[in-house]
């Protein structure tokens, strides 16, 4: 573990104690072994002025939703120190008790909830305290001679502190232990299979007495051999995606809503599934009970191959986990949704489970630190962590409970995967956006390299490909299928709008490429696309066909022929993709101005042909309106949501009333 620390950074920031406590912050959450998503907690003491100009003692502690390695000055919450003392002092107090306490006790009251640790932060009599989840600390306290391990590694440098339920009652237990203590004697103090504390009254020292002690724990599982434990594979595998896309709909179906799938099939992952007591060692409990908020205290086996069912893995899980709540169920708490949040695919690597790409991609980084810290443990004299009993009880403290009788509806895609082609601009650009807007995790793909601006954020993936090419179609729907676990949504879009030409000066070459485009590649991506609807949740397809199909003009023959058989594909799909409970819906929009087909010139040209000024020209409709191309994607949209849950077969126009379509 090496420090950031960079005295240059140092001083840009200046002597302000929340500045530098970010700043430190942040050095902490840019290593993953220390801190992952949320995970840990900083605080910094200082003396400030209240609103009457009185001066108060207060604790700048992390607030609950900010996260270690972006936390700006507004994530510390001023917490009054003399109430935080007082509650130190109480024989007994509930969280629910204690979190309203300390936002009562705020000097603003738009800042966020203080730490539930806010109370031991408190009570550390030193300026800055940092608190991490340190893998090598908390791996070392995970095997069975743990605790005489790490005392031989620290001796009389830090404080040792047994498993105690973090929140007030870890803060008496602190309070209790440290009463005739000289704090000054200690670096710091480690939480036995929680996590290790550091503290001085300087940034910098605080935060590198946190790298040295952490060192040292790595040091300890290199020297017994432990730290080059975890298994590699010889070769990055990838997922067979029939198989990964049958996973994502058996976890989805178990949870009741759509769920994002990751599979890792990294070297250290695969290394990892390819264990043969992988099934054993991956069930017997987290790193550190902080983790099974997200994670669940363990994940589902799946075996080995593409032919295993899914269903039945996901079925055991749930039907263990309802055992398990019911073993340690006091009687009085609500059982939690009871699908898996990750998995051991066996030979292969680690798939994560979650509610958005985001949410997955943060359990496939504790899933990949946990499978490492598995193996060092089980090195190191046998993976050992702490009894389901004391699991059960985080994963359902009484601040989570609480939280679920505050259901909050989620975007109406939320958890769906969908496929947009023609997506480098114009109508399908705003598709794409207005889907991922909606909570979807969104594949784009277009034959124009600008699509990639659509790429670059967890839930979102961007290719270049050509529609009309059936090998890179299908690689394309492959590719979406292994970011996102599936496919539930494809907006067939791609397609284009040739110069005019009368039937006697159309050549062949000029008809075929408008065909190829317009009709052929819907027919490829449909193909390609069919198997992993047929997999997906509550599956729609929407295409995008033309005005010129009810009501065609000429100079279009080419055009509008490809659009009405485009039309007549998407019918027969309706037929045919309804047994699979995939729906097929059309639009037909008409004068979508704000996208590249149309340049300012062609729209004047096209105004003065039909004698009408240009804003006339735009809203030359029966309802006189323009037509965006946010209109359109707002459709598509509601086609691929609920609202359309029983439709399939429509043809919708998109077009501000044409009285030749009417």
């Amino acid at each position: 573990m090496k420090s950031l620390w960079n005295d240059d950074d140092a001083r840009a920031v200046g002597t302000d104690p929340v500045a530098l406590r970010t700043y430190t912050s942040r050095l902490l959450g840019q290593a993953p072994d220390l801190v992952l998503h949320g995970g840990g907690n900083t605080s910094v003491k200082a003396t400030v002025d209240d609103f009457f100009g009185d001066s108060v003692e207060v604790l700048y502690v992390k607030g609950s939703g900010w996260d270690l390695a972006t936390i700006e000055p507004a994530g510390f919450s001023p917490v009054r120190m003399d109430t935080l003392l007082r509650m130190a002092d109480l024989d007994a107090l509930t969280d629910t008790d204690m979190v309203r306490e300390q936002r009562a006790a705020l000097l603003n009251p738009y800042a966020p909830n203080p730490s539930v640790e806010a109370i031991l932060h408190a009570l550390i009599p030193f300026r800055y305290v940092d608190h991490t989840h340190t893998d090598a600390v908390v791996t070392v306290t995970n095997v069975p001679d743990g605790e005489a391990r790490v005392r031989a590694l620290y001796g009389d440098r830090v404080l040792y502190i047994p498993y105690v339920m973090p929140g007030f009652v870890l803060a008496r237990e602190v309070r209790r232990l440290t009463r005739d203590i000289d704090w000054s004697r200690y670096e710091g103090m480690v939480l036995l299979n929680h996590g290790l504390f550091t503290w001085s009254d300087d940034a910098r020292e605080a935060y590198e007495r946190m790298i040295r002690l952490v060192t040292m724990a790595e040091e300890h599982l290199k020297s017994e051999g432990a730290w080059e434990a975890p298994a590699k594979a010889a070769a990055a595998v990838e997922a067979p995606p029939l198989a990964l896309a049958r996973i994502r709909r058996a976890v989805s179906h178990a949870a009741n809503h759509a769920v994002v799938a990751r599979f890792s099939g990294s070297a250290e992952a695969a290394g990892f599934a390819s264990r043969a007591d992988v099934a054993d060692l991956a069930t017997r409990g987290p790193v550190t009970p902080d983790h099974v908020i997200r994670t669940k205290r363990t994940p589902v086996i799946f075996e080995a191959g593409g032919e295993a069912d899914p269903v039945a893995a996901v079925s055991a899980y749930t039907e263990a986990y309802r055992a398990y709540f019911a073993e340690h169920t006091t009687g009085n708490l609500t059982c939690l949704e009871p699908s898996p949040r990750w998995g051991v695919w066996k030979d292969l690597g680690l798939v994560s489970f979650g509610a958005s790409a985001k949410a997955a991609d943060q359990i496939a980084d504790i899933a990949r630190h946990t499978a490492r810290c598995f193996q060092w443990g089980e090195a190191l004299g046998g993976w050992t962590p702490l009894p389901a009993a004391d699991i059960f009880e985080m994963e359902y403290w009484e601040l989570e409970q609480a939280k679920l009788g505050k259901p909050t509806a989620g975007p109406p895609l939320q958890g769906k995967v969908a496929l947009v082609t023609g997506a480098a601009g114009g109508i399908g650009r705003a598709i794409a956006d207005k889907l991922r807007k909606d909570g979807a995790a969104v594949c784009v793909f277009d034959v124009s390299d600008a699509v990639l601006s659509f790429g670059g954020k967890a839930d979102t993936l961007a290719l270049v490909a050509d529609a009309t090419d059936s090998a890179a179609v299908q690689a394309a729907v492959e590719a979406c299928v292994q970011r996102f676990g599936g496919l539930d949504i494809l907006v067939s879009n791609a397609g284009n709008f040739p110069p005019s030409e009368a039937l006697d000066a159309i050549d062949d070459d000029s008809w075929q490429r408008c065909i190829d485009l317009n009709l052929s590649s819907h027919m490829k991506v449909l193909r390609a696309a069919t198997p992993y609807l047929a997999l997906g949740i509550d599956p729609a397809v929407v295409v995008v066909a033309s005005k010129n199909v009810p009501a065609p003009g000429p100079g279009a023959a080419a055009y509008s022929s490809a659009k009405a058989a485009l039309t007549q594909l998407s019918r027969v799909a309706a037929l045919e993709l309804a047994p699979k409970g995939v729906r097929v819906n059309m639009l037909h929009p008409d004068k979508v101005f704000d996208t590249g087909l149309w340049s300012d010139e062609k729209i004047r040209l096209r105004a003065a042909h039909y004698g009408l000024e240009v804003e006339r020209y735009k809203r030359s409709n029966l309802l006189g309106v323009e037509v965006l191309s946010a209109d359109v994607a707002a459709l598509a949209a509601a086609m691929a949501g609920p609202v359309f849950r029983t439709t399939t077969g429509s043809q919708v126009p998109v077009d501000g009333g044409n009285d030749r379509v009417i």
